[in-house]
């Protein structure tokens, strides 16, 4: 079997608002075609069109050539050489940011291909699944006004969810708002339900500080990127002095900055985003090398129902994965892009047992939203 090309396809909705923090507005969907008639399918969280370029820019040298050129008539099975060769051929440019990036999506689509060559799921191919069920937590990004925060908490538990997460937004801006915000969504939903917050990089060390002392308070679950992500001494610091988990990761790429994040960080959770951290390939290699050091792993995934196939096939099928992000943004892009979405019941995901990522794209949403 050969590659005989890589797509990357742009896709937007038409009243993209680039002041929210929001994934599911644009993205950048792979696809890997071969002369078998077996298609790949991925997704890269990225600038779309950044990322695009790294995948159809002509060679310019050994080590800086689109990602495109360097995989046509290759066998899309090699999947480790061919991340390898992809890692090489961009080392001018690349070693992290948007070449990794759009390696990533590749990566993703040559999993899927090999998991429908061999017609096994991609959980199984990646070295077997740990787990059939992994709880789901709801991912939203937190409201401007506490009435509406308590709104959604309360319909998160009534569509089931056990889990939920609220982050950026006005979080950062008045401690005494997100202490009222959190008091009140915990009032909500209770003792028995997780909650987390995702910070949005909104402090630095004193005032994550400060906020976590009233997170404890509240019982969240985690606290994810409350500092910038290079302050990896604030990180170590703050992790020590707080009996909080303390997550982050979605916006590292490969397995040596994963590692800086536990060794330096002291994170208690990592979360790389197989659409950037250098896909189900590199991916595996950072869970592996947190679970020798006893770190938790939970993918971020705020993108489309291709990113959330993928990173739940991924933690079903690493030692130390337990959780996965399910986006509840309302957007086409997210709710309608794959026709057979992942598996949602009384809390928790149902890993797909169809060959590769188990899902179809609907070529509709395509048309409708791609961008030439």
């Amino acid at each position: 079997m050969k590659i005989t090309e890589v797509e990357s396809i742009y896709l937007r909705l038409p009243d993209l608002d680039a002041e929210r923090c929001d994934g599911t507005q644009d993205t950048l969907m792979i696809r890997v075609h071969t002369d078998e008639g077996i298609t790949g399918c991925g997704e890269v969280d990225s600038v779309p069109l950044v990322a695009k370029a790294a995948i159809d820019a002509p060679p310019s040298h050994s080590i800086a050539t689109g990602l495109r050129s360097l995989l046509i008539g290759e066998d899309p099975l090699d999947i480790e050489r061919l991340w390898d060769k992809m890692y090489r051929g961009t080392i001018y440019f690349g070693r992290g940011g948007p070449a990794m990036h759009a390696m990533s999506g590749i990566d993703m689509a040559l999993w899927d291909i090999a998991g429908k060559k061999a017609g096994r799921p991609v959980s199984a191919m990646l070295g077997g699944t740990y787990r059939r069920t992994l709880k789901a937590y709801a991912s939203s990004l937190m409201p401007d006004t506490i009435a509406e925060a308590v709104r959604l908490a309360e319909q998160f538990v009534t569509q089931g969810y056990k889990a939920m997460k609220f982050g950026w937004g006005p979080i950062g801006r008045d401690v005494r708002f997100d202490e009222e915000q959190i008091r009140a969504i915990r009032e909500a939903v209770g003792r028995d339900i997780d909650v987390m917050i995702d910070g949005g990089l909104a402090w630095d060390l004193k005032g994550a500080l400060r906020m976590a002392d009233i997170y404890e308070k509240h019982g969240v679950y985690w606290l994810e990127e409350p500092l910038h992500p290079e302050d990896l001494a604030g990180y170590k610091e703050l992790s020590s002095r707080t009996s909080l988990r303390i997550a982050g990761g979605e916006q590292e790429s490969g397995v040596t900055a994963f590692r800086r994040l536990i060794e330096d960080g002291g994170h208690d959770i990592v979360q790389p985003d197989l659409g950037r951290c250098g896909g189900l390939t590199e991916g595996r290699r950072i869970a592996y090398m947190a679970n020798e050091r006893h770190k938790k792993v939970v993918p971020h995934a705020f993108k489309t129902g291709i990113l959330v196939a993928a990173s739940t096939h991924f933690a079903a099928a690493i030692p130390n994965g337990f959780m996965i992000e399910h986006t509840v943004s309302t957007s086409p892009l997210a709710r309608d892009l794959v026709s057979e979405p992942i598996v949602f019941k009384d809390g928790y995901v149902h890993v797909p047992d169809r060959p590769g990522l188990g899902i179809t794209v609907d070529e509709a949403v395509v048309n409708k939203f791609r961008v030439n």
